[in-house]
């Protein structure tokens, strides 16, 4: 199966957010995009430029549920109920002091459902991270039942359908990415970089 802002003062005053933090205002910036895109990498590095934490969202499910995303999954008939429940790991990770400011990665869905009804309460960006489907192919990882990771290596069939797969969920998700406040194009970028382009729109944003 394929897996998928504590601002101090002084980044706060760089990233133009001083005066909002000192009033107490909570300042987050919330990733997402489809599978595979590259919302955890970039999102460790967007973080560490801004000084605050990361959280993948993914793991927070799987701590606060105590088990797998895809055993979790299992309990549920359809998506929509199972992103409703997962939800409620995201709403506790939003009422955590440690969450105040931070970087999160969302999972393809996180602009839908409970995810969006979470994220809406909260005070945040919203950013889509795109890139194109042969890119994302390229970052395609497996893991197990368990969120082990698996290796595999795809024959050339095997990447005509993943890639064919990747597209269906580009065009499935892509109403839903109309709620972000922004869409950044990552493509030839490396994570560096493209943590840099993020954080340059969000700066603009504000």
């Amino acid at each position: 199966m394929v897996l998928e802002v504590w601002w101090p003062a002084a980044h706060l005053e760089a990233f133009g957010q001083k005066e909002d933090h000192e009033q107490g205002i909570q300042m987050r910036i919330f990733l997402t995009g489809v599978g595979c895109v590259g919302k955890t990498t970039i999102g460790k590095k967007l973080a560490k430029l801004l000084g605050v934490r990361f959280f993948d969202l993914d793991n927070e499910i799987e701590n606060f549920f105590k088990t797998s995303i895809e055993r979790l999954q299992n309990r549920f008939l359809t998506t929509h109920s199972f992103r409703d429940e997962a939800a409620k790991a995201l709403v506790n990770l939003l009422n955590r002091p440690d969450s105040r400011d931070c970087v999160v990665a969302l999972p393809p869905s996180g602009l839908m459902g409970g995810y969006l009804r979470a994220i809406k309460k909260a005070n945040g960006t919203r950013v889509v991270v795109t890139d194109k489907p042969e890119n994302i192919l390229g970052r395609i990882r497996f893991f197990d039942i368990d969120s082990r990771p698996i290796e595999k290596n795809l024959t050339p069939k095997e990447k005509k359908l993943y890639l064919r797969e990747i597209k269906k969920d580009i065009t499935y998700f892509r109403a839903s990415y109309q709620r972000a406040n922004h869409q950044v194009d990552i493509s030839g970028l490396d994570p560096d970089q493209a943590a840099r382009k993020i954080k340059e729109a969000v700066e603009e944003f504000k």
